[in-house]
């Protein structure tokens, strides 16, 4: 294969990864609190001094999570939450720490905060939040205060990574990140909300049929220059 079938692999490979992550935003478009994620192009150019000329390699390695604010919408849950502008919850799991932007929360058999796969919630110190079983109301500040018939429980902590690269999607709705996360500071939290995905199904659709459309071109290609080869050796055989 010459260097044009192999720059046309790289490229096919890297399409596949964006199709197969517009498949994933698609799938996702109704999931609380999920961040739509795309795939990132690189060039790589090696220079070919004995043909005077250079070889580009496409790849497509790198993910990109949009960070930008879903739109939130009113459940009435006493424990549903809204993050309004930055800021993630953290969520302690099986694998450590991770950050959500998912907030649904109930309490378990012991009273504490968790998540609908039973990780629990962390306050500003990183501590699981208790909620008496025995409470009448609770309610939450603005500041994320949470109380209990008008005594304060403890308050929940937003996070935010300390470099804005340093968010790895896990899966579903949960980040991890290299470094500790830092405690952020101003932003809002609301009861009885949750903020839905943030994925645009018009725009991701459109996507998915520009990048169907380049993988066939770049296929078509594939299948001529094999009808190309094929050929030239016919040839050569008689």
């Amino acid at each position: 294969m010459d260097n044009s079938g192999y720059t046309t692999l790289t490229r096919q490979s890297g399409l596949m990864r964006e199709m197969q992550s517009v498949a994933n935003n698609i799938a996702n478009v109704s999931t609380t609190g999920f961040r739509k994620e795309g795939v990132i192009f690189s060039e790589f150019v090696q220079d070919l001094p004995n043909e005077g000329s250079s070889l580009s390699m496409a790849t497509a390695n790198a993910r990109n999570i949009d960070l930008r604010q879903g739109p939130v919408t009113m459940t009435g849950g006493t424990f549903d939450f809204a993050i309004e502008g930055e800021g993630f919850f953290l969520i302690e799991t099986p694998d450590g720490q991770s950050l959500t932007r998912a907030g649904v929360f109930t309490p378990n058999s012991d009273g504490e905060l968790v998540t609908p796969d039973g990780n629990r919630l962390l306050d500003a110190g990183a501590s699981p939040i208790f909620v008496p079983p025995d409470a009448r109301s609770v309610s939450l500040a603005g500041d994320g205060t949470l109380s209990a018939d008008g005594r304060p429980l403890s308050r929940i902590g937003l996070y935010v990574p300390e470099t804005a690269g340093d968010l790895t999607h896990q899966g579903g709705v949960l980040f991890s990140t290299t470094q500790d996360p830092v405690p952020l500071d101003g932003a809002s939290i609301l009861q009885g909300f949750l903020e839905d995905s943030n994925v645009n199904p018009v725009i991701e659709i459109a996507r998915m049929i520009e990048v169907q459309r380049a993988y066939e071109l770049g296929q078509n290609f594939l299948d001529k220059e094999d009808e190309r080869l094929r050929s030239v050796l016919q040839t050569l055989g008689r």
